[in-house]
């Protein structure tokens, strides 16, 4: 396998029925690899429109590298990816990203506005200045995530959980339907917590998609309607009810039973299966 650089779009799935041209993604068969080594394998999926969905998986499994790889950001070894039937390029307008924390510069002398703008730049177009109107509209996302009076300050001088928030909004800037966040409730505060699960409701209550990498196995129940169960390949995928069950969640961890621990509350509950 050449993972070398992105395998070309030269054929589409609109022959294949068991994907859909109205899912907001299909992956078909991707494979994508780093120095020759898999990271995932052979992954099938479509997603439903108007869901909050978690790719849930232990530690290497490849959860951030099935967004990159459907995206784009990394070159996928094989396989087909599509938006709504199209290539990323012709459906890149609709789909909004929030990468992990970790990955942004955050000592990048901006304000929390101008992030926010940032997720206008398709609309404003690039190198032309920003006019009032889109800055209302960034204002009122920071609003939505509750830091519109924190609007001029400088991202460094924010908290982690702030941080995440004006990502959070400069996605909400971006008016998308299908939403990628890598990882957004990692080393948050609860009232930020809260806040980016009101944010994910309101977006679903608007007819949005929105698919989080996920690691509190506790909270699945609680905060999305589908999961991905992921180890390499997708073990299992669908209604949280009936996919993230203890058989699944053995085969998608392998057995290690302090991880499964964190799910024990959840299955208690009767939430599932």
């Amino acid at each position: 396998m050449n993972a070398a650089a992105p395998l070309a779009h030269t054929a589409t799935l609109a022959d294949r029925p068991e994907h859909s041209p109205e899912s907001p993604l299909s992956i078909h068969a991707m494979t994508v690899a780093y120095h020759r080594k898999p990271v995932l394998w052979d992954v099938d999926y479509d997603a439903p429109a108007n869901r909050l969905i978690a790719i849930v998986g232990p530690n290497g499994a490849g959860k951030s590298t099935l967004i990159k790889g459907a995206m784009g950001l990394v070159p996928r070894a094989s396989g087909l990816v599509e938006f709504w039937g199209q290539p990323y390029r012709a459906a890149r307008s609709r789909v909004g990203y929030v990468p992990q924390r970790e990955t942004v510069d955050w000592d990048f002398p901006v304000s929390a506005l101008d992030v926010v703008c940032m997720g206008r730049y398709r609309s404003i177009g690039w190198c032309r200045p920003v006019s009032g109107a889109h800055k209302r509209a960034a204002m009122a996302c920071l609003d939505r995530v509750g830091l519109a009076g924190y609007a001029g300050r400088q991202i460094s001088q924010l908290s982690g959980g702030q941080q995440q928030r004006v990502f959070l909004a400069r996605a909400l800037a971006q008016e998308a339907d299908l939403y990628f966040m890598d990882e957004p409730f990692a080393g948050v505060d609860a009232a930020t917590e809260r806040a980016i699960v009101e944010v994910l409701r309101e977006l679903r209550g608007r007819g949005k998609t929105v698919i989080c990498v996920h690691h509190d196995l506790q909270t699945v129940a609680d905060y999305f309607d589908e999961v991905i169960l992921l180890n390499m390949r997708v073990v299992a995928a669908g209604p949280v009810r009936t996919v993230f069950t203890r058989d699944n969640l053995h085969k998608t961890y392998g057995g290690r039973l302090t991880l499964l621990s964190e799910a024990a509350e959840a299955i208690a509950r009767g939430e599932v299966g």
